[in-house]
């Protein structure tokens, strides 16, 4: 069962326009609770290409890789769409992805 904050290969695949595509790392922003009690999840992808940009590219760490968090495409997806796990972002790196979200779409 996916947890908040945890980092899973999602397939984001079909997509439509400019939304963010392919296979890729997403971190888990929905609360524990609701992702045991639906069949989504609400994720934030992340990337490697973009330089950190807040609040629209959020640099975080998952183990030793550096990513950003793309917070303007946040989804909600199938849990069938998620592949494998791969580990969890400190509280301080999810509380940046908060932040930036918060600002995106203007809940400060």
């Amino acid at each position: 069962m996916p947890k908040r904050g945890e980092v899973w290969w999602v397939r984001l695949d079909p997509t439509i326009g400019s939304e963010i595509a392919k296979t890729r790392p997403c971190l888990i922003f929905s609360s524990s609770v609701v992702n045991e009690r639906r069949r989504t999840v609400v994720v934030v992808p992340l990337s490697s290409s973009p330089r950190p940009a807040p609040p629209l590219h959020v640099l975080v760490r998952c183990g030793n890789r550096q990513a950003v968090a793309v917070t303007d495409q946040i989804r909600a997806v199938s849990k069938q769409r998620l592949d494998r796990f791969l580990g969890a972002l400190s509280p301080e790196h999810l509380e940046a992805v908060e932040q930036g979200v918060r600002e995106v779409l203007e809940l400060s």
